[in-house]
C-alpha cells in the first residue's frame, strides 16, 4: 500500500506543491513529504485514508476535522478549498464517491 500511496501522492494532496523526500540541512521543512491520516483516526490505515502531504499543510491540519480544517484561515491564505485538492480529499469530503 505505501508504494502504492507514494505514486499516487507526488503532489501534496492539499495544496498541490512538489514535495520534498529528503530535506537537506538548514533547508526549510516546509515541503517535506509527509504521512496523513485524512480522517484523524489512526486505526484506519487503508488506501483511502492514508495520504501525502506537505508539512505545512499537515502541521496546519493537526487534529482538526476536515470539513472544519478546508474553510480555516491557513486554507483560505493558500487558496486550498473543495475545488483546488486531490480526487482523494474530494473523497474523504464526500465530494466524489
Amino acid at each position: 500500500m505505501e508504494n502504492e500511496i507514494r505514486k499516487r501522492d507526488i503532489f501534496c494532496v492539499y495544496c498541490n506543491v512538489m514535495m520534498d523526500e529528503k530535506i537537506r540541512k538548514g533547508h526549510s521543512r516546509k515541503n517535506a513529504a509527509t504521512w496523513e491520516h485524512i480522517i484523524n483516526d489512526a486505526t484506519i490505515i487503508n488506501f483511502d485514508n492514508i495520504a501525502r502531504c506537505c508539512s505545512a499543510c499537515n502541521s496546519s491540519k493537526g487534529t482538526k476535522k476536515l470539513a472544519d480544517w478546508i474553510n480555516s484561515e491557513y486554507c483560505k491564505k493558500n487558496n486550498i478549498n473543495v475545488n483546488t485538492v486531490a480526487p482523494i480529499i474530494k473523497k474523504a469530503l464526500g465530494i466524489l464517491n
